[in-house]
């Protein structure tokens, strides 16, 4: 029988503008417990690209930046089965709460949704309990997964540029 994993606790300060929603993290993250652990993943680099600053190496210092800048960080699936890391393998799954969340930060005016997957979950289960001043806004993926639709890195920054009008 394949064991239910579980995503990581969120990344909020008091004060969020933005969330943003993975799926399920990657075996390295939940195996080094810290979000978008892959160095072949392109998060922080497009992160901290959209404000011309260099990647921090130190995690403890990413989540800071992210806090400074009224970023938060969560996924829209609590809990699942999943052989690998690829989202497309998700089964069994369980959504966190985020209307619970956006209910706790009323601060937050918008969701920004790290791939497909993401967005796919929180509509399936929360489509109906958004906040009317909640802005959601897909994203292309992180993911060092190829897709159908490739994008460089270059056009990656321009699409998540659109969520520092939130912050």
């Amino acid at each position: 029988m394949t064991e239910f994993i579980f995503s990581m606790p969120k990344v909020i300060g008091s004060n969020a503008r933005v969330l943003i929603l993975g799926s399920m993290p990657g075996q390295e993250s939940l195996a080094k417990q810290q979000y978008y652990a892959n160095p072949r993943n392109q998060f922080w680099r497009i992160i901290y690209a959209l404000f011309d600053q260099p990647t921090d190496p130190a995690y403890d210092q990413k989540i800071e930046f992210l806090k400074k800048h009224r970023i938060a960080l969560w996924d829209s699936v609590h809990c699942c089965t999943r052989k690998g890391s690829l989202d497309s393998a998700i089964r069994d799954e369980r959504a966190n709460d985020i209307p619970g969340l956006l209910a706790a930060y009323p601060s937050i005016r918008a969701i920004a949704f790290n791939g497909s997957k993401a967005f796919a979950v929180f509509q399936r289960y929360f489509k109906s309990s958004v906040p009317p001043n909640v802005a959601l806004i897909k994203m292309p993926s992180t993911s060092p997964t190829p897709s159908r639709y490739p994008k460089t890195q270059a056009e990656k920054i321009q699409e998540w540029s659109q969520m520092k009008r939130y912050l």
